[in-house]
């Protein structure tokens, strides 16, 4: 990997203390890398870089700031591929996932892009006469992005992308399992323009001191967070010393139910879709399947045939559908709300067993007659487990689905618009 150190300034280091930290190929569980690994002092020079750097972008005008964006749309549209790897080594999502991540990364520049131009400000007039009040739109200052594993290209251009639309400097952290994503779009930000020294990486093995440290110095006015909901409300303690503009993405408990009367095809693609898109490590993925109990054997059956056929393997091989999860401990929580949904009395329809081997592997599983006190109920599975439970009154089922302190995405199946 060339791609390996520390990014600050527009240059590549190694951490103020030398240390590394070993990336895993979560297919083989071999080295990927060996990444520089970020301290304290590391951080002050990247908000110093970034705060140099962004006095001259802040002042460029919106359409400046927006051709540079777009040249990175570009730029990124012409190397999907390569991005699809660095995404499939470590994070070991199965290359058609990895392909589409790198293209949905890649968009977030180009809408950006239009959205830099969108500046608008506003003139109204104020209660006292003669006075007119002026509202002007200006960068709220250094951002610190926090980047999850999931979604390494993805997660991080879209905060990336807002924020040089606005004219803020940046200093990323992405996430310890797969920085190299991060660190490998630092050329092509280069190559479309964005000036030395705006957009910073810090990948590091000391997140919380780190972390903490930016979010109290006080050129930091924005925090933005995608990850475990634990996390985030840490993250906004935090912010809340400096009042920082926090931006929070956390967990999910997605509901998906499908109801009697729903078109069976479009009920089981998208459950399918819902459920398995990134091996169902989103936060969006469908966790909690709840299933009228007159379709219930029918869409349990077909639902099983589906995930049984999905090939499983090393996600750079093209006919892979399912890669490894991204850790061992990703895994072993999968593999334990298996065994709980199994012995508080759940039936195992296909899958559930850890294959031999390295790597992080977990079939694809279907589990029905799922308990409502299981705890792949109360918490994100975050892998390939599709669990279902029935239902028979739409009442009953809304208060199941909303019996969580989750919000963000359900999924309804129903041919009657009113009920969905």
């Amino acid at each position: 990997m060339k791609y390996t150190d520390l990014y600050i300034n527009g240059e590549w280091r190694e951490g103020a203390d030398k240390a590394r930290f070993d990336v895993i190929n979560p297919a083989n569980e071999e080295v990927l890398a060996s990444v520089a690994s970020a301290e304290i002092a590391d951080a002050d020079a990247a908000l110093d870089a970034a705060e140099k750097a962004m006095k001259d972008w802040a002042a460029r005008t919106p359409r400046e700031r927006s051709e540079v964006l777009r040249k990175a749309w570009e730029l990124m549209t012409a190397r999907l591929d390569e991005f699809a790897r660095y995404i499939t080594l470590e994070n070991g999502k199965a290359g058609v996932d990895a392909k589409g991540e790198a293209t949905y990364a890649a968009e977030f520049f180009r809408w950006f892009a239009e959205e830099a131009v969108r500046a608008d400000g506003l003139i109204t007039h104020a209660p006292a006469s003669g006075a007119r009040i002026v509202v002007q739109h200006k960068p709220a200052g250094l951002a610190v992005l926090i980047t999850p594993w999931n979604y390494p290209a993805a997660m991080g251009t879209r905060k990336i992308a807002p924020a040089l639309a606005a004219g803020c400097g940046v200093i990323i952290k992405p996430a310890g399992e797969t920085p190299l994503t991060m660190l490998a779009l630092m050329p092509l930000l280069e190559e479309a323009g964005v000036p030395k020294g705006l957009v910073n990486v810090l990948p590091t093995k000391k997140t919380g001191p780190v972390v903490d440290h930016m979010l109290h110095d006080s050129r930091v006015r924005v925090v933005s967070f995608t990850g475990s909901t634990g996390v985030g409300r840490t993250l906004l303690k935090a912010a809340a010393d400096q009042v920082l503009k926090p931006a929070m993405e956390l967990g999910g408990n997605a509901p998906c139910i499908v109801f009697d009367d729903a078109d069976m095809d479009t009920a089981i693609e998208g459950t399918m879709l819902a459920k398995m898109r990134n091996l169902g490590e989103a936060c969006t993925a469908a966790n909690r399947i709840y299933v009228h109990e007159d379709v219930a054997q029918e869409f349990t059956s077909r639902l099983t045939e589906r995930m049984s056929a999905l090939k499983v393997g090393d996600g750079t091989d093209p006919s892979v559908d399912v890669g490894p999860l991204v850790n061992a401990s990703a895994r072993d929580k999968v593999a334990a709300f298996v065994a709980d949904a199994l012995a508080r009395g759940a039936k195992l329809e296909c899958g559930g067993t850890v294959p031999n081997g390295k790597g992080y592997f977990y079939p694809p599983t279907v589990l029905s007659n799922v308990s409502a006190d299981a705890e792949c109920v109360k918490d994100e599975i975050f892998g390939p487990v599709v669990a279902i439970q029935t239902f028979n009154d739409q009442e009953d089922v809304i208060a199941r689905a909303n019996d969580t302190e989750y919000g963000l995405v359900a999924y309804v199946f129903s041919e009657d618009f009113k009920r969905a």
